[in-house]
């Protein structure tokens, strides 16, 4: 990967900024990743559309609990009619509700599709696999390559190798012993 600034070639494809200028990479690495487009942001007041997995398991709950409710009051007219229709509408709304209940409960949460990834709003991107067009090359430098413009050269640096070196300290130690010899006399 190049950066679209100043055309430095980029070491691997997880780096945030560019090396050379400093230029934000996140945007550009979303954009390869996406084949181009930019990837879709939502709100986050915007409300999150129920998963089919979810939706079914509350129709299953929803159910279930009916149940609780019907069959016992199927069953009171059941009990005090002589006719048999009521009674096989309460057996018939029990079968339904408890055992369809958790049956559609279980479809739902084994075989429906779950609620998709949520996109990221904030924060750093998330690693994406790079396609093999734009993987990194095998070769890894210390030190990015020159830049392509040539920097104004500046005055040439001074040879310090000119200047006198510095006394030694045994001879600074010379000096002083000196001075305590001519002090004692």
């Amino acid at each position: 990967m190049f950066c679209p600034q100043c055309g430095q070639q980029q070491i691997n494809g997880i780096i945030r900024f560019c090396s050379r200028c400093g230029f934000p990479l996140d945007g550009v690495i979303q954009l390869l990743a996406n084949g181009g487009s930019l990837p879709a942001y939502r709100s986050p007041d915007e409300p999150v559309p129920m998963s089919p997995r979810k939706k079914g398991v509350k129709q299953g709950g929803l159910l279930l609990l009916s149940g609780a409710v019907i069959v016992p009051i199927l069953a009171m007219f059941a009990s005090f009619s002589s006719f048999v229709l009521p009674q096989m509408l309460a057996i018939l709304a029990a079968i339904i509700c408890f055992i369809g209940g958790p049956l559609r409960m279980f479809y739902a949460a084994v075989f429906e599709e779950g609620a998709p990834k949520p996109v990221r709003l904030y924060g750093p991107p998330a690693p994406m696999p790079m396609p093999p067009q734009f993987a990194p090359h095998a070769q890894h430098n210390a030190l990015p390559p020159p830049p392509v413009r040539s920097q104004p050269s500046w005055r040439a640096r001074p040879n310090t190798a000119e200047l006198a070196n510095p006394p030694s300290v045994t001879e600074n130690t010379t000096r002083l012993l000196e001075k305590e010899d001519r002090t004692e006399r």
